[in-house]
């Protein structure tokens, strides 16, 4: 019970950093791509690599906290493909396209290089 409390708290917390961070910037940027929600993504990728990666030193209880919670929260892969969606519908394919194959490949590399970055601080 403890565990899903954690969760739901990180949950909380990750959507609302969410918010915060894809309207500032959204009101910061002029242009029609979703940076924001990329943006999102690719750090929460990172953060996620990261927890993952000191799970062993975390413990159950903070990985779950952090990384389904939190970062679970605070990503939105189901948002970006709405976005790439609606690209799409406006016509805009190579816009649709540079959403998808970005997201999913910078936020591989980011969790690449948060899990390589946690393991080097464990040892």
């Amino acid at each position: 019970m403890i565990a899903a409390f954690a969760v739901a708290v990180g949950g909380g917390l990750g959507a609302a950093l969410r918010f915060v961070v894809d309207r500032f910037v959204t009101s910061h940027r002029r242009g029609s791509l979703p940076l924001g929600t990329v943006l999102v993504n690719v750090v929460g990728s990172f953060g996620l690599g990261v927890v993952s990666g000191l799970g062993i030193l975390l413990g159950p209880e903070w990985t779950l906290a952090l990384g389904t919670g939190l970062f679970g929260g605070f990503t939105t892969f189901s948002t970006a493909m709405v976005d790439a969606v609606r690209l799409a519908r406006e016509h805009r394919g190579g816009a649709a396209a540079a959403v998808v194959l970005g997201t999913l490949l910078w936020s591989l590399l980011a969790v690449a290089a948060g899990m390589t970055l946690a393991a080097n601080w464990v040892s």
